[in-house]
């Protein structure tokens, strides 16, 4: 598919879009952007779902898109659960990697990468989901912008997992129960409830073990982002529902 560029208001972490003019005259006039789009299947004030489903709409027949999103997309009900379910209707979701916190700059936002390619319908009408490899690189992982930035070399084991240039049919589960890379067929995707597909099964010894490494500082910056992401993801649910909310900006390093 041909790379798409947003513009302000598309980007996935965006606030609530509005223009503000300010005349000659002093006085202001705040209007709410608002747009027309027959080709998204909810309508919805979240930015998130609407570039997700901007994305859907790019993407060509036998194309491939891999999107940056945060976890409010993969659990929001009404319009995220209409979404999901064309997702996984019309296009085939195989693979989802959560990310760990501390790649962004905005602090305590939990992202995943979404891919899926968009195949003709099938003959059968069946789903063109038949099941999506989750690989969870977020547990046991720790990461800030300055004092521990991401390495390269870090994605590695999921490179390996994803298998690029092979056939999906090679890719293995890990053995471990508690491993990072898991497969999930349709119809315990579709039954989840509200599609909910923020799927979480490996624990993070950091949050249980006292001696995990970590120093108290670097504790208590995970604790501040998990608290700055839990304010992310209510401040999404209050815009949902047409409340007018604000994220004060906050950076841990």
């Amino acid at each position: 598919m041909t790379p798409c560029h947003p513009r302000p208001g598309q980007t996935p972490f965006g606030r609530k879009s509005a223009i503000t003019v300010i005349g000659q005259d002093g006085e202001v006039e705040k209007e709410d952007i608002q747009y027309d789009r027959d080709d998204f299947t909810a309508t919805t004030t979240n930015k998130q779902l609407n570039f997700l489903q901007h994305i859907m709409s790019l993407t060509a027949v036998n194309g491939r898109a891999a999107v940056v999103l945060p976890d409010n997309v993969l659990f929001e009900g009404g319009a995220g659960e209409k979404v999901r379910r064309k997702l996984l209707n019309e296009f085939d979701l195989h693979t989802i990697l959560r990310l760990p916190t501390g790649i962004f700059y905005a602090g305590g936002v939990k992202a995943n990468v979404l891919f899926f390619d968009k195949k003709p319908p099938r003959a059968d009408g069946k789903p063109l989901t038949e099941e999506t490899w989750v690989y969870d690189f977020r547990a046991d992982q720790h990461f800030t912008l300055k004092q521990r930035p991401l390495p390269r070399a870090h994605l590695d084991d999921f490179v390996a997992a994803y298998r690029p240039g092979e056939p999906r049919s090679t890719r293995v589960e890990s053995e471990d129960e508690n491993g990072p890379f898991k497969k999930f067929g349709y119809e315990d995707l579709i039954a989840r409830d509200k599609v909910n597909l923020d799927i979480t099964w490996m624990k993070d010894p950091a949050l249980d073990d006292a001696d995990s490494g970590l120093s108290p500082e670097e504790i208590a910056e995970e604790i501040v982002r998990d608290l700055q992401s839990a304010l992310i993801e209510f401040t999404a649910i209050a815009r949902s529902l047409g409340g007018e909310v604000d994220v004060p900006e906050a950076e841990v390093e």
